[in-house]
């Protein structure tokens, strides 16, 4: 029995982790919730309400088109957790697969990777993204694709300087000499042990991941109005920052709190693990 409760021991005694996955928690809900705690359609127009300052009836204001601020900070969690999210799945499969055959196989397998991964990583980020998005056309496909092309490559590194120690300790040769097939090795016993750090990376990424989609639709090349999504709400409400504020604050603060969210997540479980960032 008190070894069946350590695990959740551990967690209690951990406050930013639960703080951390607290707020993720609150988010998902208001995600998935959005069309029962949402009080209005968030791309329902009243013109008779522009430019409305936060009241009961609004407790965000409403924007330039008479649009509720609060509904669409609501609905707009279910766009900006969705690009979150998928927008570090595929580069994590994608670089822990190849991380996983190169460290694990060396040679010119190692090598050929190493050049390609060399390659993405010599033009900077944000330009090579913006790039293949120009290139596709603006579109959360667009970005899902330009994520995965570029973001894989810190994984693979991750997952490969992982293997490379893993398969020379003594359970790995073990596995080897009991005549295990290379795909049993490889997956079962090397990358297991080897995705600690990876999962911690994770959370980190999530953030960049989530501020660069929001400053994708911020400059029009992700999702495309009316959808509520908190970059463009930022981007639509920059021309009224002067007498509108909260156009632009709300969704402003759900990005930073998300990602705060993501980030507290990912310190405690970089303590949990023992993990160096």
């Amino acid at each position: 029995m008190t070894a069946a409760l350590a695990p959740r021991h551990r967690l209690l005694r951990r406050p930013m982790l639960l703080a951390g996955l607290g707020l993720l928690g609150a988010f998902v809900v208001l995600a998935v919730f959005a069309p029962l705690i949402a009080p209005y359609d968030p791309i329902w127009q009243d013109s008779a309400a522009r430019l409305v300052p936060p009241s009961a009836a609004h407790p965000f204001g409403t924007d330039n088109f008479g649009r509720d601020v609060f509904s669409r900070v609501i609905w707009g969690a279910r766009v900006d957790l969705q690009m979150a999210v998928i927008g570090v799945v595929f580069p994590f499969l994608i670089g822990t697969a190849i991380g996983t055959v190169a460290g694990f196989f060396g040679g010119w397998i190692d090598a050929l990777f190493m050049r390609v991964i060399d390659v993405v990583l010599a033009f900077p980020f944000l330009v090579l993204m913006l790039s293949i998005i120009t290139i596709l056309g603006p579109g959360l496909g667009s970005f899902y694709i330009a994520m995965a092309l570029v973001g894989w490559v810190s994984y693979a590194r991750l997952i490969r300087a992982q293997i490379l120690v893993l398969k020379t300790q003594d359970f790995a040769v073990a596995a080897a000499s009991l005549g295990f097939s290379r795909g049993r090795i490889m997956f079962r016993h090397l990358l297991p042990n080897a995705l600690a750090g990876s999962l911690v990376f994770v959370m980190s990424d999530t953030v960049l991941v989530l501020l660069n989609g929001a400053a994708i639709s911020y400059l029009g090349l992700g999702v495309q109005p009316p959808v509520a999504e908190w970059g463009i709400m930022v981007a639509e409400g920059q021309g009224f920052i002067t007498q509108a504020w909260w156009i632009t604050l709300f969704p402003g603060l759900a990005i930073v709190t998300l990602a705060f969210g993501f980030s507290l997540t990912g310190d405690a479980l970089a303590d949990l693990f023992g993990v160096q960032e």
